[in-house]
């Protein structure tokens, strides 16, 4: 489950995909299957994959409890192919992100 607090040191990549038309469905299945293999590594959190409505973008929010972690999953993907695998699909844009601020209800 992700944990959206602030000041937790818990490091997030949100990764923005632009796909051709078609090419949405496609890629959650890739990331999925990414995020099964990156369950695998110490330290790895939650992933969540988000759709765009249009069908052009998808948004990939996924979580390390810090940046070792975040740089042992990104690694153990680049070795299994996983990341190359994604370009595949569309152009990506990710970054590392940490919470700074939430406001609920």
């Amino acid at each position: 489950m992700p944990i959206i607090t602030a000041n937790t040191g818990i490091i997030t990549q949100i990764n923005i995909f632009t796909v051709p038309q078609g090419r949405q469905q496609p890629l959650i299945d890739h990331l999925a299957r990414a995020a099964r293999v990156a369950r695998e590594v110490d330290g790895w959190l939650s992933a969540s994959l988000h759709r765009s409505l249009d069908g052009t973008r998808v948004a990939n929010y996924a979580q390390s409890m810090d940046r070792d972690a975040a740089r042992r999953v990104f690694d153990h993907l680049s070795a299994k192919g996983l990341i190359d695998g994604n370009r595949g699909y569309g152009e990506a844009h990710p970054g590392l992100y940490e919470v700074a601020f939430t406001l609920e209800r």
